[in-house]
């Protein structure tokens, strides 16, 4: 998305009420991803570029989280406008959850969603586009023991494996997974390998949904969700592509029990959104490092009023630009985008 005059002048959102005044930096957009839809709440979004300059946001919706009628539902757009969401995967018995999307290197579209009544009995679910989701294949359900991405985007790493942050919920124990495959044989459910567990000593419902960024060749750190016993985002590394993980440790970076997302920029510098809170859901922030995650300095607070802003997910476009997707207040999906320099100006 380039930042024309006429768009920062008209779409930016520079003030927000209720908290205080959140100051928006120049080049900043924010807007709502759709006014008007036929559900009543929604949540749980994630963005992909689908081809340069396209964006396609996808998230559960339906009456209420957790309810029979739950779908995924997707809008496509170039990050100012966006088509009206539309119902694309769901389940007749069951609701669904977490979308995930991503592109990988052969121009393939993923997505990955859950179905089942809770994160403890759901299965992962997969359906995939080859022209940029405007048509879908058959949902193909995962085997018991895989459910791909819990929450965040897979990434492509150095070897050319693609890996995703799972995660296992169950009756008061948590733990992160990692679970890695090759496009070329996603099918081959054989084929993918799975690793861990990563979990925070002393802490058995501890940390979840992992966000993975690669800091060099083969050098990983995952970002995790904490619950309020943590009360802190939290890191694990892997030097081996993955397949070890040390413990989840504390970050700095305070964590309600709420979903995280960290993306690593061209620039090498890491940026992530998170609720910088240990105990509600706002604000929304933006904050980066320079070092891969040991010290952070915060950019901006996307949302600050007293309400739920929520389950960020964000990605650095072809052109640069940092667009951020998130919920607000459970009743829309809203999306930002700064350039990826504002995010580097921060220190």
């Amino acid at each position: 998305m380039r930042f024309d005059k006429h768009i920062t002048s008209a779409c930016l959102d520079r003030r927000i009420e209720g908290k205080g005044t959140v100051q928006r930096p120049p080049n900043f957009y924010a807007g709502n991803v759709f006014e008007k839809a036929p559900f009543d709440e929604c949540h749980a979004s994630t963005i992909a570029e689908a081809r340069k300059g396209e964006f396609l946001v996808a998230f559960f919706a339906g009456t209420k989280e957790g309810n029979k009628d739950v779908a995924i539902w997707l809008s496509r757009g170039d990050g100012a406008s966006w088509e009206p969401p539309e119902k694309i995967a769901w389940d007749e018995e069951a609701p669904c959850w977490n979308p995930v999307l991503f592109k990988d290197s052969e121009g393939k579209v993923h997505l990955f969603y859950k179905v089942g009544f809770s994160p403890e009995s759901w299965s992962g679910t997969h359906m995939f586009s080859r022209n940029d989701g405007i048509d879908w294949s058959e949902p193909l359900r995962m085997p018991a023991g895989l459910v791909g991405p819990a929450k965040n985007k897979p990434i492509t790493m150095s070897n050319g494996e693609v890996i995703c942050g799972s995660s296992v919920e169950s009756y008061k124990a948590w733990a992160c997974w990692v679970e890695i495959f090759r496009w070329q044989k996603w099918e081959d459910w054989r084929s993918w390998k799975k690793f861990g567990p990563i979990y925070y000593e002393g802490v058995m419902e501890g940390v979840i949904q992992p966000s993975i960024i690669e800091l060099e060749k083969g050098r990983l750190r995952a970002f995790m969700r904490s619950t309020k016993t943590i009360g802190r985002i939290c890191v694990a590394d892997s030097s081996d592509y993955g397949r070890t993980w040390s413990g989840a440790t504390a970050t700095s970076l305070p964590n309600p029990d709420s979903g995280i997302d960290a993306v690593k920029l061209r620039s090498g510098s890491v940026a992530i959104a998170y609720n910088d809170s240990t105990d509600a859901r706002t604000p929304l922030s933006l904050s980066a490092s320079k070092d891969g995650g040991e010290t952070w300095r915060k950019v901006l607070d996307l949302e600050a009023e007293l309400a739920e802003f929520s389950y960020p997910s964000i990605i650095e476009s072809s052109d640069g630009s940092v667009h951020v997707v998130y919920t607000w207040k459970r009743k829309r999906i809203k999306h930002a985008v700064l350039d990826s320099n504002l995010v580097d100006g921060s220190f």
